[in-house]
């Protein structure tokens, strides 16, 4: 074996070592048709419209990696180099840099050989390049509509989705009712993953929140200290954990909020945050400016749902008959008819739910009117049993007057029938 094959076999087997070892595959044997091959071929178009990515820090980084894959590290570090000019603290950029340098000059053991940290910072960082990589593996699909989005209020100008799975959160805006993908981001969340259940548990909750308000530095720099706020980067949009649901369901803790990074550094790992959302300063920023306070959904699931327009359609009419049944039923004044769609699981805030449900009926016995309803949201709730929350504004019309109020309802699916478990105020 003469000295020239034997530099390009070593170099090309410390590539696939290098890429083994980030991407978590068994290394075997060199092999150019199969190794990487999950990477996408070409990142510098789009998945849905054929139009060039943007150059974004994510987009660098995994073009540096889709060098790597083919054997061309030199690239692979100058677009690294690009990128750390960019976001000089970017500590995965640092890392995988690192790696390619020593490559040179010796062969590669595992990820992060070249950095010298520890293996849970190593490991975090690893994670972080996994899930990045599998957002390009597997886009968002765009010509589908995201289950949970049944029906957008006209005030509402998008929701938000997050993936705590896929580390991953989609932005969706309101076309005329219809949720259509705008864009989505990485994201951080709990140190101990989803499901919160009680106060510093450090796992982001799964739910159907909305934001609530927003905190700018400057506000956070004289509420909590200038050190504490650096934990929230540029900022942070509380959202409104806990809702009805958490609470009726025994569910602690406060303070959940989708905010920024330390300026120490570009990004935070998968799992890091005390159960907030977390996303870089400049996502942040981009994401800030789609954020209406009490308008903007954000849906917290373990998994989205895509679904194709035919089942979205005929989901949200689902519900949507049975929501016009229900007032219909009220506009009916039989107490019978109405209370038929409360499941005898009912729960309320405030009241016993016989208490509540015999002044109802008390009501339209003594007091008829007429239901409106207007500005609706319906939503499917991330649950084991299926669920979804709807929202609107009341306009209760009687002899003595009119009055308005904001209602929200808990819808669930009892013996192939849609029943109400909660009802309150919003």
């Amino acid at each position: 074996m003469n000295l020239m094959y034997r530099k390009k076999r070593d170099g090309f087997r410390t590539t696939l070592k290098l890429f083994a070892c980030l991407a978590g595959v068994v290394y075997v044997a060199p092999h150019p048709a199969n190794s990487m091959s999950s990477l996408p071929l070409d990142l510098g178009q789009s998945f849905s419209t054929g139009k060039l990515l943007p150059q974004t820090p994510e987009t660098m980084l995994v073009r540096a990696l889709q060098e790597i894959r083919a054997n061309r590290l030199d690239m692979a570090l100058g677009q690294l180099e690009r990128l750390l000019q960019i976001e000089p603290n970017y500590r995965l950029a640092h890392l995988i840099k690192g790696d390619l340098l020593m490559a040179r000059a010796r062969p590669l053991t595992s990820f992060g050989n070249a950095d010298g940290a520890s293996t849970d910072a190593v490991q975090d960082l690893r994670h972080e390049a996994l899930v990045r990589l599998s957002r390009y593996e597997a886009p968002p699909p765009t010509q589908t509509i995201p289950a949970p989005l049944l029906e957008m209020p006209a005030s509402q100008q998008y929701a938000l989705l997050v993936d705590t799975s896929r580390s991953r959160l989609y932005v969706y805006r309101n076309d005329k009712g219809v949720p259509r993908y705008h864009s989505d981001y990485y994201i951080t969340i709990g140190k101990k993953g989803y499901e919160k259940q009680k106060e510093g548990d450090q796992r982001t909750p799964l739910g159907v929140y909305v934001v609530t308000g927003k905190l700018e530095r400057e506000k956070l720099n004289k509420s909590v200290g200038t050190q504490a706020a650096e934990l929230f980067g540029i900022g942070a949009w509380p959202l409104s954990y806990p809702n009805e649901w958490d609470k009726l369901n025994g569910r602690k803790g406060h303070g959940i909020w989708l905010h920024g990074t330390p300026g120490d550094t570009y990004s935070r790992p998968p799992l890091a945050s005390n159960g907030c959302v977390v996303l870089t300063n400049q996502d942040m920023a981009t994401v800030g400016q789609y954020l209406q306070a009490g308008e903007t959904t954000v849906v917290i699931s373990d998994k989205i749902e895509w679904v194709d327009q035919a089942r979205w359609k005929k989901d949200r009419q689902q519900l949507a008959q049975q929501l016009e049944g229900w007032r219909k039923d009220w506009d009916s004044h039989s107490a019978e008819r109405f209370l038929s769609h409360y499941s005898a699981t009912f729960r309320t805030q405030g009241m016993r739910p016989q208490d509540w449900l015999k002044q109802r009926q008390q009501q339209l016995q003594t007091q008829p009117g007429k239901l409106q309803l207007a500005n609706l949201s319906v939503v499917r709730y991330p649950s084991p049993q299926p669920m979804a929350v709807v929202t609107f504004d009341e306009t209760y019309q009687q002899n003595s007057g009119t009055n308005v109020s904001k209602k929200r309802q808990y819808w669930t699916l009892e013996d192939g029938a849609w029943k109400i478990v909660f009802e309150g105020a919003a």
